[in-house]
């Protein structure tokens, strides 16, 4: 019989836990991605500045109605900027 232990430093014990991380982390990037596309510089500082605090200020929420709810809301955020973009760019 083998048994693996967790260290007790590990912060997401279960699958769901995560996979919601997983879904952040993906989320963060593509965030970041689409804002390195912006051509003017400051902008592109701002947002970049903007988006990691909305992060860090929000990594503390615990709650999965509340993380589900920011993460739609950035997922919602993430594709006004792509529209924004594409409509820059024509």
């Amino acid at each position: 019989k083998c048994i693996v232990q967790l260290p007790p430093s590990t912060k997401y014990r279960t699958l769901p836990m995560f996979i919601r991380r997983q879904q952040i982390l993906l989320l963060y990037r593509r965030i970041l991605q689409t804002i390195w596309q912006v051509p003017n510089d400051s902008d592109c500082k701002y947002l970049k500045d903007w988006a990691r605090e909305e992060f860090r200020r929000n990594k503390t929420a615990t709650e999965e109605d509340t993380i589900r709810m920011m993460i739609t809301q950035g997922n919602m955020q993430l594709k006004e900027l792509e529209r924004t973009l594409a409509l820059a760019k024509s």
